[in-house]
């Protein structure tokens, strides 16, 4: 039997002005198939009206000014009530303030930015200026991942808007937000739905599983499998196998008491897989709160339980280094 619809994915949106693309992203949420909520917007700017229209429409603001605070601080206290909301990702939409290296370590990979550029070009200010000047012939905006450095981060979506005989920064500006507006909701809620795709969990099996020695893919039942090459296999991806709605990866374990014992401890997570002995598990990869480094290490002990000496011993020695 298929689980539950997913819950959504939590999201705080930081503002520092009129929050048009926040609207936007709160509007598409508001639809039956979005996989997001807002659940906080927060500003450095008291007076931001993009918070009058949060409040409006139910949604629980912070604010916090930044004038006389140490940046390292106010990014404290923003951080802080980013977690008491319960957001485990962060959109920021006209945040005009420089995230420190701390906060933006904290939400690697759950903080996301829309941009009024086609990136790499025009990184920071006066975008739709420095395109016109460039005699370019397309303007646009970015939808990237938040990294240490302004701007860089992975793109995730991107929209080009014609720019037109006589156009002004201004007139270009007006057509790109609507463009952002389009482009935001719909980058966000396939990044956020990501944890649950089957083929980008999928993908992430196969980065680590590859990365072992003499490691090889194969399709098996209809499912990733791998292996040591000419040798036996250590982990499956199931992928709804069996119509069961759950996407698991499965492992190699020490038998039918540690078996058992995963599956009282969390039901949820671990469970048998169908038409497998005793001394596998399934683990589940798609309750949103996978944790990699785990799966790294369920991976390797797996191998280890197939894998020839000799390979399991230059391992082994390679450790010791």
């Amino acid at each position: 039997m298929a689980d539950a619809v997913a819950p959504r994915t939590r999201v705080a949106v930081l503002i520092s002005g009129s929050g048009t693309n926040m609207a936007a992203l709160l509007y598409a949420s508001r639809t039956d198939d979005c996989p997001y909520e807002i659940v906080l917007v927060a500003s450095n700017n008291p007076d931001a009206p993009g918070l009058d229209v949060a409040r409006a429409e139910g949604i629980a603001t912070f604010t916090l000014s930044h004038k006389g605070m140490d940046r390292a601080n106010h990014d404290a206290a923003m951080h802080e009530a980013i977690l008491a909301s319960g957001a485990d990702h962060i959109a920021l939409a006209g945040y005009m303030r420089v995230l420190t290296d701390g906060f933006v370590a904290r939400w690697a990979g759950r903080m996301v930015n829309i941009h009024p550029s086609l990136l790499p070009r025009y990184p920071g200010l006066h975008t739709h200026r420095r395109a016109i000047e460039a005699g370019d012939s397309h303007g646009g905006c970015s939808v990237h991942l938040v990294t240490a450095t302004l701007d860089e981060g992975p793109v995730l979506g991107q929209i080009p808007v014609a720019i037109l005989p006589g156009d002004t920064p201004e007139t270009l500006a007006a057509r790109v937000l609507f463009a952002e507006h389009q482009l935001y909701p719909r980058c966000l809620a396939a990044y956020v739905s990501r944890v649950r795709d089957p083929r980008w969990l999928t993908q992430q099996v196969r980065e680590r599983a590859m990365a072992l020695p003499e490691a090889e893919e194969t399709l098996s039942h209809g499912m990733a499998c791998f292996g040591v090459i000419k040798g036996k296999k250590f982990a499956w991806v199931s992928a709804d196998h069996h119509g069961d709605g759950r996407i698991a990866l499965l492992v190699k374990i020490s038998g039918a008491d540690e078996q058992a014992d995963l599956i009282e401890r969390d039901g949820e997570r671990y469970f048998r897989p169908a038409y497998f002995g005793s001394d596998w598990i399934a683990i589940r990869l798609d309750l949103g709160d996978t944790d990699w480094d785990s799966i790294e290490q369920w991976l390797l002990r797996s191998w280890r339980t197939i894998a020839p000496k000799r390979l399991t011993g230059l391992l082994d020695a390679a450790d010791m280094f």
